[in-house]
């Protein structure tokens, strides 16, 4: 999605998740949500600003996406240098992450959550 006027139904929920903080029931696992709206720019065509994380029980970051900084592509040859505001950070790696909506984003999150308290 892009500067576009799309219809978002899961923006609302999002910007409603602002300041949340949930426990999950394994293992002393948090997740916390901050999102709001922000004026289209070219960094953050959506005009959300948003981070979403999951944390363990010593509240080391476990997973989280975010468009809080530009990350740098990986160089491919002859590739353009652009640079990607929204990502994802699986531990220590960060990697790309193609904001489509508010909603997906959630389901995105969610799933991601439940494959890693599967794993633990």
């Amino acid at each position: 999605m892009s500067g576009e006027n799309k219809i978002d139904p899961g923006l609302e929920t999002l910007l409603d998740l602002h300041g949340e903080v949930f426990p999950m029931e394994k293992g002393g696992y948090w997740t916390k949500f901050e999102a709001w709206r922000v004026n289209p720019n070219e960094q953050i065509p959506h005009g959300v600003k948003y981070s979403i994380t999951l944390h363990d029980k010593h509240n080391k970051r476990i997973l989280g996406y975010d468009n809080a900084h530009a990350i740098k592509p990986k160089r491919r040859n002859f590739a353009a240098k652009k640079k990607t505001w929204d990502h994802k950070h699986k531990m220590e790696n960060v990697e790309d992450y193609e904001f489509e909506s508010a909603g997906k984003l959630l389901e995105d999150f969610w799933n991601e959550v439940e494959n890693i308290l599967a794993m633990k």
